[in-house]
């Protein structure tokens, strides 16, 4: 692919004009991104003037299939790509600093013996991202892609790394900054969740705005993904990038029995126990795995609980695990009191 700066402000222009890229110009966009010499303000005006303009579907997906070719792929057994493998995880930004319920989530369904490939970084917007709370825990998560393919094989779960399987990043890094400090967001602050090098069939992503729901469950049908479920919870005015038990939900969900065809719908929470966000607050990483180890042995019986429980049952239903969400709470709270969750991280931490 060629590398031209006229490109690459043409395409700006266009953005700025509000007309939306074909595939083969996010193709040349990308391959100006990734490239070193392309200088960072250049990278920087195209993806504002890509946020300002409001990107589409078809622009999303086609960055995602973009970078996807780009990361470095793991060696899947053919045993477990016959199985649902699933990933669990929000696109952050709601700044909300609840503790990490997709992590600990990942890993309910992990001892449920659903292959979970955790696909994820340091924290950014929190105290705490997966990474920082799973190293905290002591499951590993600097594998190499074999060992990570293998540690999926053998123990239903692996923690991919976003730097080690995504090296052109760090030439999208400096234009991030910049865009950061004009105010802008951009498309990589909801890219994550499509980037997972392990290429999961079923996969349930949290976003921090109800409106994000219906476009990116769509994003997900065009990248080939199975079964989908991209949520926002309400709490107050705010949003979280998890199901919330503190307000209503809004789901957009697609499952390929049923032709892709994306739903959306508002979910109230079975949860039982009055939540407030205080209630759901985390740490730094070792107070986040502290909370993680509570819930998972079954000391932890308060709001923490219900929202894991909630989260668990969607991912559940997602996986093909349960009939509806309620059922896999109930599934989620047999794994917890029966002992299979805790000896999950267990037998995570000293395979080591």
């Amino acid at each position: 692919m060629e590398y031209d700066l006229g490109v690459l402000r043409f395409l700006t222009d266009q953005a700025t004009r509000g007309t939306a890229l074909s595939s083969e110009q996010v193709a040349v966009a990308v391959a100006n991104l990734v490239q070193e010499t392309v200088p960072a303000e250049t990278k920087a005006d195209f993806l504002g003037a890509l946020a300002r303009k409001g990107e589409t579907v078809e622009e999303i997906a086609a960055f995602a299939r973009e970078l996807r070719d780009k990361s470095i792929s793991p060696p899947i057994a053919a045993e477990v790509r016959s199985r649902q493998i699933l990933d669990v995880c929000g696109t952050g930004g709601d700044r909300l600093n609840t503790f990490n319920i997709s992590t600990t989530t990942a890993l309910i369904l992990a001892s449920a013996e659903v292959p979970v490939a955790k696909h994820g970084n340091r924290a950014i917007t929190s105290q705490a991202g997966s990474a920082d709370v799973l190293e905290a825990l002591g499951v590993p998560t600097n594998l190499s892609p074999e060992e990570a393919a293998r540690s999926l094989l053998e123990h239903s779960f692996a923690f991919f790394f976003a730097p080690q399987y995504h090296p052109c990043f760090k030439h999208i890094a400096p234009a991030r900054r910049i865009c950061a400090e004009r105010g802008q967001r951009t498309i990589f602050n909801f890219l994550g969740p499509l980037l997972n090098p392990a290429r999961p069939s079923a996969q349930l992503v949290g976003v921090p705005n109800a409106g994000l729901c219906e476009p990116l469950a769509r994003v997900l049908q065009t990248l080939g993904v199975r079964r989908g479920m991209v949520v926002c919870g309400q709490f107050g005015e705010s949003c979280l990038d998890e199901l919330s038990t503190m307000g209503e939900n809004t789901l957009a969900e697609f499952y390929q029995e049923h032709g892709f065809a994306v739903t959306t719908t508002l979910f109230n929470s079975p949860c039982f126990q009055p939540a407030t966000l205080h209630d759901l607050a985390g740490g730094d990483r070792y107070a986040n795995a502290k909370i993680v180890r509570q819930l998972l042995d079954g000391q932890d019986r308060g709001p923490k609980r219900d929202a894991v429980l909630l989260n668990s049952g969607a991912a559940l239903f997602v996986a093909g695990k349960a009939r509806t969400i309620q059922d896999g709470w109930q599934f989620a709270v047999e794994l917890i009191d029966g002992g299979k969750a805790i000896a999950k991280l267990r037998e995570l931490v000293l395979d080591r």
